[in-house]
């Protein structure tokens, strides 16, 4: 495998990393690519204009304007087949998840209608601040690829995460996105996620603790595979802004069955990860209800059941998914479960498991389907969900092929 052919534009900026970029540009000319070098004022601070031009063989642009001559930055976004953001400083970082444009690397990434690939470069204490995470989530939810950063050595002299990917690895990065085909390239799939909330009255409802972080991490997980991917939500602050992602924001579990039956009829992937309410007040009141009574008695009825619903409707050709979050007896309601309701697949997770459950960014999750099961250990919420994919993938494969 190579990047043979390939035209890249290299952004370089203002990190220590920065000394590594003329090896890095070897490596990518070595590999067959063209490449073409950008360059921030700070950046200069730590790599030369000169040396990155005469190992790329092409002048190094670091502003709008040389002189009398325009840098179009619209042309360079055109021209190139990708777009590596490396090293990417936390400066930089918030300027591109915010659409800011005071430079001519965020002009070109502005203009660039190639994948983009960001190579974040920083001290741990600025890798893992809440802003610098929520940045990350804004440029991957616009579609760009995160190389994700290394453990070691930081400029601080501490040792922890943030260090950018080695060249090596950021080549290996490249070259196995340019060779792996999209598998879900055009299928339609829907993913629910997050609580719902049945009102009780205008004010107060019946919910659940759940954030949808772990099911926007599978539809993101989908749309990386080139899937079409309708996302129901219910009500929850996670928010996420991949181009292959359409979102339908519901509130009760009876908006979230609607939204499931009209968009599952041409899903042939679902994964229905939201936390639904199994009960709901048999009346809302239309105004507050008053403290009057030392008790409050409310009637609670069933709401429907949406993986079954969707389970009696599912053809040959679709694959459906449910969630299961157990705290006893795990293993045997979750395969109880999957055949109850007409599942291909249930991820089991448990809240006995530390680090797993409502409102953390980790997961432990076990995978069953009617020939295995398969635990994980805890991990990211991002990797559990490709991990799902992945044997979704693994499983129409194996259905397609028998």
């Amino acid at each position: 495998m190579s990047l043979q052919g390939k035209k890249i534009v290299l952004a370089v900026t203002g990190s220590i990393a920065a000394y590594k970029t003329p090896h890095f540009v070897r490596l990518l000319i070595k590999a067959g690519a063209e490449v073409r070098v950008l360059i921030t004022d700070s950046a200069t601070q730590f790599v030369t204009p000169l040396s990155l031009s005469t190992v790329s063989k092409h002048t190094v642009l670091g502003n709008l304007t040389e002189g009398d001559n325009w840098n179009n930055h619209v042309e360079l976004g055109l021209w190139a087949d990708a777009m590596v953001i490396a090293p990417c400083s936390a400066n930089t970082l918030g300027k591109l998840s915010n659409g800011l444009c005071d430079n001519l690397v965020c002009a070109v990434y502005l203009s660039a209608r190639c994948p983009v690939f960001i190579a974040p470069a920083m001290d741990e204490d600025m890798w893992l601040h809440a802003s610098t995470q929520a940045n990350i989530l804004k440029v991957r939810g616009v579609g760009n690829q995160v190389i994700p950063v290394a453990h070691g050595e930081l400029a601080s002299g501490l040792v922890g995460e943030g260090r950018m990917a080695e060249p090596e690895d950021i080549v290996n990065f490249l070259t196995l996105f340019f060779s792996a085909n999209k598998p879900l390239e055009g299928v339609k799939a829907l993913v629910t996620a997050g609580p719902t909330y049945e009102q009780i009255d205008p004010v107060r409802f019946i919910g659940n603790y759940s954030s949808g972080k772990m099911g926007i991490a599978i539809a993101e997980a989908l749309a990386d595979k080139g899937a079409q991917v309708t996302l129901v939500l219910g009500p929850s602050n996670e928010r996420t802004f991949h181009a292959n992602i359409t979102t339908v924001h519901v509130h009760s579990a009876a908006d979230m069955y609607s939204a499931c039956t009209e968009t599952y009829k041409e899903a042939k992937i679902a994964v229905l990860a939201a936390a639904v309410a199994d009960y709901r007040p048999a009346e809302t009141a239309t105004e507050k209800i008053k403290k009057k009574e030392v008790e409050l008695d409310l009637k609670l009825v069933k709401t429907n059941d949406i993986l079954a619903m969707l389970g009696k409707i599912k053809q040959p050709w679709q694959t459906l998914v449910g969630f299961a979050l157990e705290t006893n007896n795990e293993l045997e309601n979750a395969k109880e479960k999957l055949q109850a309701k007409n599942a291909d697949m249930i991820v089991l997770n448990s809240l006995k498991d530390e680090g797993a459950g409502f409102g953390v960014d980790t997961n432990k999750i076990t995978i069953i389907t009617r020939e295995k099961q398969s635990g994980l250990p805890l991990q990211s919420k991002t990797d559990a969900a490709k991990a799902i994919v992945d044997h979704i993938l693994e499983m129409t494969h194996a259905e397609t092929t028998a």
